[in-house]
């Protein structure tokens, strides 16, 4: 039972929704349903317990009908005054249009006195079976939540009972009036082909003039010293953000501009009162408030979830170069620099503990740390062993020279082919199929499909279990495996993710 979660994701001097408190015993318990247009349409499910409204996300919206088992993923807990809340949420966290679509009371299935039936639901939430009757105006009788065993976390499924009030066919958004705020929003769109709510899928532009980020080399081991100090290793895209006269520039580590595709940060660059260079790491966090890098690259598909700009270092400050001040001293202007925002966040570290803050990462199952030495300049494009990165789990990043034919049921292809680069031309490095799904599957082929030539990569013949169809060598993919083999082969890799913020030439000469 906490607010902290909820409040850690909302700017209240921006968004309408009502910043709440833990809510004292009141005679019955609510419920509510609230219908909410953000990135997607979805409905919010919330049951008050304990002093909080207890929330799960339902996509298909809840229904009357017992053999419908709607997917809920359950979110932070909000405060008891959200059951009233409807309005416009602005560009950030939850970005859309929120309506309530039912509400009423609830109860235990005996129908018990609060304090009992509380007592009783408590039991059924922490065990993973919450079984209710609902007194609204659309829901009525008899529901559980059961959460899903061996699936996210946050996974539960929302189901009716077989009662007096049950069903045999039901739509949620057919009990929904034409006239309900989402319903003109979306009539109105679809003649306009307005996106008020989404964010630009505009293909980001290559700029002239950028300045290419410090990097890192890689080391295997945390450690202790005394003269270094010790950060995050942030899941997301490496930016850099130029900031004069109110006007900003934010991109990647080539130069691709973020402007239409992060546009929450880069209109929060805008509202910094000085002329300054920053280097960062664009994340978007998850319901466990880690950096989750699938959801920053399907960003319109996500913008209910929070992003923020992760600044760690500052290159120029109001007129003046500051690459060749210590690192400290940098660090010590940026915090000055960087006021109280939701977005544009002041990345932390710890001085000369680095084994302890590793794992302490470890625990919270972060990609690893950041480990630099305090003394250290700033080096524009440099990579640099003043800078050292550790990670928790194992992957490299490799260059994809073509895809195997899919067997069975599987679609579009079977596996990527990886390679390394070498001083004599790229390397096999393997073979995965392990980590997509179907929408990442189709996504990989379209890229790939242009890219198809007859020519293999390798001087040496390759053995797959399918035929491979070739590609050239333009897309980089990072890959989680166990360990590499005697012959230079990944054991057990694992597809993780498309780096679009790397070319061929970021990819260093392999090293075993």
């Amino acid at each position: 039972m906490s607010l902290v979660k909820y409040k850690s994701k909302r700017n209240f001097s921006l968004s309408p929704e009502p910043e709440g408190k833990i809510k004292k015993h009141t005679a019955s318990l609510s419920f509510v349903v609230q219908r909410h247009k953000a990135s997607r349409l979805h409905y919010d499910f919330r049951l008050e317990l304990d002093g909080v409204l207890k929330s799960w996300a339902v996509p298909k919206g809840p229904s009357m009908n017992p053999k419908d088992k709607r997917l809920a993923m359950m979110v932070e807990d909000h405060p008891y005054s959200y059951k009233d809340f409807k309005g416009i949420i602005p560009s950030g966290y939850g970005a859309g249009i929120v309506e309530i679509w039912d509400k009423g009371t609830y109860t235990d299935l005996g129908n018990s006195e609060r304090s009992i039936a509380e007592k009783n639901l408590k039991a059924g939430l922490k065990a993973g079976s919450l079984k209710f009757t609902l007194h609204g105006k659309k829901l009525k009788g008899e529901f559980a939540l059961v959460k899903l065993k061996g699936k996210e976390e946050n996974s539960w499924l929302l189901i009716k009972h077989n009662d007096q009030y049950a069903v045999d066919n039901y739509d949620s958004e057919k009990e929904t009036t034409a006239s309900s705020p989402i319903n003109k929003w979306l009539a109105a769109n679809a003649k306009s082909k307005k996106k008020s709510f989404t964010v630009s899928k505009t293909s980001s532009r290559k700029l002239d003039h950028f300045i290419r980020p410090m990097l890192a080399k890689e080391t295997d081991y945390p450690f202790d010293n005394k003269d270094w100090i010790f950060e995050i290793k942030w899941d997301g895209y490496r930016a850099i953000s130029e900031i004069k006269q109110g006007a900003a520039k934010l991109y990647s580590r080539n130069g691709l501009s973020f402007e239409h595709r992060y546009p929450i940060v880069f209109k929060e660059l805008k509202k910094i009162q000085h002329d300054a260079v920053l280097d960062g790491e664009i994340v978007v966090l998850n319901e466990k408030g880690r950096s989750d890098f699938q959801k920053l690259q399907h960003y319109e598909e996500n913008i209910n979830y929070p992003i923020c700009y992760y600044v760690f270092d500052l290159l120029w400050l109001n007129g003046k170069d500051t690459c060749a001040l210590p690192l400290t001293e940098r660090k010590q202007l940026l915090q000055q620099l960087l006021k109280k925002n939701p977005v544009i966040k002041y990345s932390e570290h710890v001085n000369e503990k680095g084994k302890s803050f590793f794992n302490a990462a470890v625990k919270r199952d972060l990609e690893g740390i950041m480990a630099k030495k305090a003394s250290s300049e700033y080096h524009k494009g440099v990579r640099t062993t003043d800078w050292l990165k550790v990670k928790y789990h194992k992957s490299e990043d490799v260059i994809v020279v073509g895809f195997t034919q899919p067997t069975g049921s599987r679609k579009h292809f079977g596996a990527l082919v990886l390679a390394v680069k070498t001083k004599d031309g790229l390397k096999y490095a393997g073979h995965t199929g392990s980590g997509f799904n179907e929408k990442s599957l189709e996504e990989m082929y379209k890229k790939l499909k242009p890219t198809i030539t007859a020519q293999s990569p390798f001087k040496e013949k390759v053995k797959t279990n399918m035929p491979v169809t070739w590609v050239k060598p333009k897309y980089i993919a990072e890959i989680k495996f166990t360990e590499w083999t005697n012959d230079g082969k990944m054991r057990h890799p694992i597809f993780l993710q498309l780096r679009e913020d790397k070319s061929l030439k970021d990819i260093t000469l392999w090293k075993k």
